[in-house]
């Protein structure tokens, strides 16, 4: 897992790698690395991670690629980058990061680009076709498109999006027949062949509704809304290889639903831990894990829920990381690693513990040569280890 950047009580351009199998931390390397930032976006090529943009005071249109085979960071391209920008999304092509959307210094923007790492060069989006303005959109790979959808332009939250196809650098609007009502803070998945969104906020309230997006026919299918769950936002979502799990979220719920895109039926998920939002969630292949997260106050609680039993099992709080919200989760393979993160009063954390739920049990993360306290930084999982960088401490 690499972290890098977050937020403390300044902005960071610090971070390190995690090592597991190890418990030992390797400082990430501050020489040609990008300034200190927060609310930036990551990706991981396969062999380096590439970092970009975000908010630092300002909003910088630069970033950087960090190798840590070779310990070292070649920053990206300024020549025809996007602007600055924050809250914008990002995605990873398998040989190209497409950035797009987001608000910067001049606000809202439509714009973006692709950055090609082997040439170290970046190519404007196209703006003709493209989506509207907004921010706190989705936006996933298809395997040849990226589709954006919904998110807030600065007035209304929209229902509307598009496909962007690299290849031939053009936008196809995503229809409105049928979609989903504008909103903004929902949860989005891909089923491999449609992009499912659900729940999150049209401003005034939260919402139990969402559709699956068919880009092969360019249609829309609402989302049942039978035995689905109540509507909230600030949820978290993940697609178990036949079926969308939904569970949390504002105004700190503790309960849940199963959604078959093949039936379009919905499945209450079993009484679960606290309510809670801005939590994480992860997938093991069997079990989602969830963590942490805002229960009236910050929890260090959580739960393994199992589709196939409909069924939970709290997650042990013996040697469990403190209580934290806004913290980072990957799953290793066999484990899920919590780093990071707010204690509740504003203050950043350095801690983390990893889980192993064949044993219920929890070690903590190293302090040693650990990156400072912090919150809003990034994390990725490279194989062996947890790449940690950035964010505001």
């Amino acid at each position: 897992m690499i972290i890098w950047g977050g937020y403390a009580s300044a902005f960071s351009n610090t971070g390190a790698r995690y090592n597991p199998g190890t418990d030992t931390w390797t400082p990430t390397s501050t020489t040609n690395a990008p300034t200190g930032r927060e609310s930036h976006t990551a990706v991981w090529t396969g062999t380096e991670m590439i970092v970009w943009g975000g908010y630092d005071g300002g909003h910088p249109s630069t970033g950087g690629r960090y190798n840590p085979g070779t310990e070292s960071w070649t920053a990206t391209s300024t020549a025809n980058a996007p602007t600055g920008r924050e809250s914008h999304t990002t995605v990873w092509t398998g040989s190209e990061m497409i950035v797009w959307g987001g608000t910067g210094d001049s606000g809202f923007v439509n714009t973006g680009g692709r950055y090609n790492p082997g040439t170290d060069s970046w190519t404007a989006t196209s703006t003709t076709n493209a989506p509207s303005s907004r921010e706190y959109h989705t936006a996933m790979w298809t395997g040849s498109e990226m589709i954006v959808w919904g998110g807030y332009d600065g007035t209304n939250d929209v229902n509307t999006g598009g496909r962007y196809n690299p290849n031939t650098n053009s936008w196809t609007a995503t229809s409105t027949t049928n979609a989903p009502a504008g909103r903004e803070v929902h949860t989005a998945v891909w089923s491999g062949s449609e992009m499912i969104v659900w729940g999150g906020t049209d401003g005034s309230n939260d919402l139990n509704t969402g559709g699956r997006y068919n880009p092969g026919t360019n249609s829309w299918t609402p989302t049942s809304t039978t035995n689905a769950p109540t509507g909230r936002s600030a949820h978290t979502a993940v697609w178990t290889g036949s079926e969308m799990i939904v569970w949390g979220g504002y105004p700190q719920l503790n309960t849940g639903g199963r959604y078959d895109a093949s039936t379009d039926s919905w499945a209450a998920t079993a009484t679960a831990p606290s309510g809670r939002d801005t939590h994480t969630a992860v997938w093991t292949g069997t079990e989602m894990i969830v963590w942490g997260g805002y229960s009236l106050i910050v929890v260090n609680t959580g739960g393994r829920y199992s589709p196939s039993t409909d069924s939970w099992t709290a997650t042990s709080t013996t040697n469990a990381p403190s209580a934290r919200a806004f913290h980072t989760a990957v799953w290793s393979g066999n484990e899920m690693i919590v780093w990071g993160g707010d204690s509740g009063n504003g203050a950043g954390l350095n801690t983390g513990g990893r889980h192993n739920p064949s044993t219920d049990s929890w070690t903590a993360t190293n302090t040693t040569n650990a990156p400072s306290s912090r919150e809003y930084h990034t994390a990725v999982w490279r194989a062996s280890e947890m790449i940690v960088w950035g964010g505001y401490f």
